[in-house]
């Protein structure tokens, strides 16, 4: 009599889990990831190092000193918010040609009834972001809705949006900003210890989500950074910000005893909670998978359940939204809206910093970090260009120059990937 015997079941296979990578790992990584065209932002930051060393040798004393520092991250502050919002445009493969007229408009409306009507400010601001969202509506609905390219609406919004900026102001007009608290948004300067303390949160929270991240991923079975990788990039991240914070901090005025400037501008705290803020939206929420995905290929995220008008829509109402801060800060650097405010030389400076910061032209590829880099890039050469007293022709040369370097190498590093599989 034979006996049957019963097939012996086993568990599910436990796949090992893959060791954390080192920094040797991690560096020879990111060199294979640029090799096969996945540049990111390096030539951002390798274009800013070079400007800083030529400028800091050609002007040694008024480049670098810590006034010059300051006065450079009040320039390049409007021009990086604006950036912040074409970026979400640049992902979806779209453009935004009115994006510095609606900063000039929405800041003519603010300084209406802020001056005209004696608003609060709070309410005034609440009317200028009301008139970005809905010119970055309207923007939105045309391109989405009736399907009309965004190069012919926004280049008919940024011929209408002079017309409204010039009958709301005047020929010749301007509108003078007196709101103390207004003017200090991007004059001003932060306590020390405040400066200090935000550096603190900074290096902190970075370093929280970033040991969270890895011991996340870890505990999921994927691959993650080892705590040594970790922590090196946080050392990196504390010198760096430490070295600029401790700049800012000395004293800069010519006659501290009658007016001590000394502090990190405030506009740089506003401009990190929009770093932070864009950058969880785009990064750990559904939208911004979703703006990915429509830039990557529309098509398919339409079939894989996402509204692609919507995306479109919001990604344009975002945009419009932030040049209209971008125009809050433009009024409070120069103390009044004229009818140039937001001109296309914002513009350009602003579309020039997304893509020069590694945003790619073609949709789908870019960070808020893109904006920061390629602002602070464009800040340096208008900068250093004028302190070297060269005409504003040579500035729009050597921009427009450093444009066409960074579109190319965006171009040539997507022909890349291609050609190694890593798109």
């Amino acid at each position: 009599m034979s006996t049957a015997t019963s097939p012996v079941t086993e568990g599910p296979t436990q796949l090992p889990t893959p060791e954390p990578r080192s920094l040797g790992s991690a560096v020879s990584d990111y060199l294979a990831r640029v090799r096969g065209g996945d540049v990111g932002s390096l030539p951002a930051v390798l274009g800013l190092v070079v400007l800083f060393i030529v400028f800091s040798i050609l002007r040694p004393n008024t480049f670098t000193n810590a006034f010059n520092i300051a006065n450079l991250v009040n320039q390049s502050a409007a021009v990086i918010v604006i950036a912040m919002g074409l970026v979400f445009v640049l992902l979806l493969g779209e453009i935004d040609l009115a994006a510095g007229w609606t900063a000039g408009t929405a800041a003519a409306m603010m300084g209406v009834v802020l001056t005209r009507e004696g608003w609060a400010w709070p309410l005034a601001v609440v009317v200028c972001l009301l008139t970005g969202a809905a010119v970055g509506t309207l923007i939105g609905l045309l391109v989405a809705r009736l399907g009309i390219p965004s190069f012919v609406v926004t280049l008919a919004a940024f011929l209408a949006l002079q017309g409204v900026l010039l009958k709301t102001i005047g020929e010749g007009g301007t509108i003078a900003i007196r709101d103390e608290t207004l003017l200090a948004l991007n004059n001003n300067t932060m306590p020390v210890w405040l400066g200090w303390a935000l550096f603190a949160v900074v290096v902190g929270v970075y370093a929280l989500l970033s040991l969270r991240r890895a011991a996340t991923r870890r505990a999921g079975g994927l691959q993650s950074e080892s705590t040594a990788v970790v922590l090196a990039k946080v050392a990196v991240l504390a010198v760096l910000l430490g070295i600029v914070v401790a700049y800012l901090s000395r004293e800069r005025s010519r006659n501290p005893l009658i007016s001590s400037i000394k502090g990190v501008p405030e506009v740089v705290l506003l401009l990190v909670l929009l770093f932070v803020g864009l950058n969880f939206v785009l990064a750990r929420t559904s939208f911004g998978r979703h703006v990915y995905a429509v830039g990557g290929n529309a098509e398919a995220a339409r079939r894989a359940g996402i509204n692609v008008n919507t995306i479109k829509l919001l990604c344009f109402i975002i945009g419009s939204t932030l040049a209209a801060v971008g125009g809050i800060l433009l009024a409070s650097r120069d103390n009044s809206i004229s009818p140039t405010t937001g001109g296309a030389q914002t513009l350009l400076y602003a579309v020039g910093a997304a893509v020069i910061g590694g945003t790619s032209l073609f949709g789908g590829k870019g960070k808020i970090l893109d904006a920061v880099l390629g602002g602070l890039v464009i800040g340096v050469i208008i900068n250093g260009m004028g302190l070297l007293n060269q005409p504003t022709s040579v500035v729009y040369m050597v921009t427009g120059l450093v444009l066409l370097v960074a579109a190319s190498v965006d171009a040539l590093s997507r022909r890349r990937a291609m050609a190694t599989g890593r798109v």
